[in-house]
């Protein structure tokens, strides 16, 4: 098979990085306006918890609802219906005349943001250099915090001058314009194709971007797949593993970004530098996408993730100790660095145990579990907040969960589907 150009076979990642930069934009844009929201419409802090809530329960849904129908339907439509559908719905939400009905754009909008992470890492899972899938996963996942970095700096100018509806505008833009370039670049699964009995046109994609074709594996059906595949004898219990773990992996990564300033000043540093602190967690996550991947490609995913949420623990019980200001931010930046990370390498675990057929099902199912995590995390700091225990109590909850974490994702069984050796496609029937 002639090797195909570089920059060929990275469209398709691109593409993928970019739908997820866009959505991590509209997933942390809400943080960015709720002080000036709140003050403008008057609302209490169960006001915004409750805008939060139900964007996070549409995610859910999304991932969940989206990645089985990406399985049926197609990478390809489906990432671009989720992006056109969240990009129109951010929109709306700057033209909102009150909460209710901003409350019930951001569960709507949430169905096509959680729809996006499923099919996108499917897509890079997919197109990425053989034995390089998980470097590709978690590469792509900056995607997500660049999207949130552009909200963070966007925020600072625009809503003093233009106020907070000019971010939801922004954000709404950015995903139409990104649709075009979409549209004429980003192709299908080859496996996909090549399942459905479009063979021929599933040739062609693995000669323009390096995919080597493989028949299904055996016992997965290629007309009908779901939630029964995962709940199947052979995948039971990887898939309960994978959930579990999701939910304990979210729960951190919100619970975190949500409660770290507030925790930290509560423990008696300055607000600015509690805020630093966040921004220095963050940049860890950043530096820990880029090195994690790369390490599991050539150790092993399953056990560099069980490695990495075992360090995520060390790190985030070692916030309670009173460290000098250095080794506090140096202790943050461990904590971004292995926290973050360890939740993406399970969704890399996840596009390499099941196959082709299920896989954006099995990563939607992952995240749209964790996302309950997500909701429960930022909860369960906040009581702790508010009994006035979050120090040090916060950051041994945070570190039991990292534990369990990693013990759930040791369960997980070699239960891979046996591939068949790569040979010609079958007749399009």
């Amino acid at each position: 098979m002639p090797r195909p150009p570089a920059v060929t076979v990275r469209w398709p990642i691109l593409l993928a990085w970019l739908a997820l930069a866009v959505e991590g934009y509209d997933l942390v844009v809400l943080g960015a306006v709720l002080p000036a929201m709140s003050a403008d419409w008057e609302l209490s802090g169960n006001d915004g918890s409750l805008l939060s809530t139900v964007g996070l329960v549409g995610v859910a849904f999304g991932a969940v609802g989206v990645g089985l129908a990406s399985d049926r339907f197609g990478r390809r439509p489906t990432l671009l219906g989720c992006v056109a559908w969240f990009s129109v719905l951010t929109v709306a939400c700057a033209a909102t005349p009150g909460f209710t009905t901003l409350c019930i754009l951001r569960f709507l909008a949430g169905l096509g943001l959680g729809g996006c992470l499923p099919v996108a890492l499917a897509i890079a899972a997919e197109y990425a250099r053989p034995g390089t899938s998980g470097a590709s996963v978690t590469r792509l996942m900056t995607g997500y915090h660049v999207g949130a970095v552009l909200a963070a700096l966007l925020a600072i100018p625009v809503i003093p001058e233009q106020g907070w509806r000019a971010m939801f505008l922004i954000g709404g833009v950015l995903g139409l314009v990104a649709l075009p370039l979409m549209w004429a670049r980003l192709p299908e699964s080859a496996a996909y194709l090549l399942v459905r009995g479009r063979a021929d046109e599933a040739r062609e994609l693995a000669l323009t971007y390096g995919v080597v074709l493989t028949h299904p594996p055996t016992g997965v059906a290629t007309t009908r797949v779901g939630p029964a595949t995962l709940l199947g004898p052979r995948y039971l219990r990887a898939s309960v593993a994978f959930w579990v773990t999701s939910f304990m992996g979210l729960l951190l990564v919100y619970g975190l970004n949500t409660w770290l300033p507030t925790i930290m000043a509560e423990a008696g540093y300055a607000l600015s530098a509690s805020l630093a602190m966040l921004l220095t967690l963050n940049v860890g996550a950043v530096g820990g996408l880029l090195v994690a991947g790369k390490i599991a490609d050539r150790s092993g995913t399953r056990p560099i993730t069980i490695v990495w949420f075992g360090l995520a623990a060390a790190a985030l019980a070692a916030l309670s100790v009173d460290l000098p200001i250095v080794g506090v931010y140096t202790v943050v930046l461990a904590a971004g660095l292995f926290v973050f990370s360890a939740q993406v390498l399970v969704y890399a675990y996840v596009s390499q145990l099941y196959p082709a057929q299920v896989r954006a099902t099995a990563i939607g199912s992952a995240a749209g579990v964790g996302r309950a995590g997500a909701i429960v995390g930022p909860i369960l700091a906040g009581l702790l907040v508010t009994a006035g225990i979050a120090y040090p109590w916060g950051f041994y909850l945070f570190a039991l969960v990292a534990v369990l974490a990693a013990l759930a994702v040791s369960t997980v069984p070699n239960v891979a589907a046996p591939v068949e050796r790569p040979g010609p496609a079958p007749a399009t029937r």
